[in-house]
């Protein structure tokens, strides 16, 4: 990852595995991403946060409305 902050809930994050981006919809455990696209449906989940990328916080997610 590019920072130092594990992703979380509502960020934007670039799945280097999927090689697409997503936003972070829930964590299990602490083990499992459950991820959703930035626009369209679907999902997808990785166990690899260490690849995921924040492109945006969920702090900032409200100034992209």
């Amino acid at each position: 990852m590019s920072s130092e902050r594990t992703p979380w809930v509502g960020d934007l994050i670039h799945d280097e595995d999927a090689d697409r981006r997503g936003i972070v919809t829930n964590v299990l455990g602490g083990a499992v991403w459950e991820l959703r696209p930035e626009l369209g449906p679907g999902r997808w989940t990785s166990e690899h946060p260490e690849r995921l990328t924040v492109v945006t916080p969920r702090e900032r997610m409200g100034d992209r409305l």
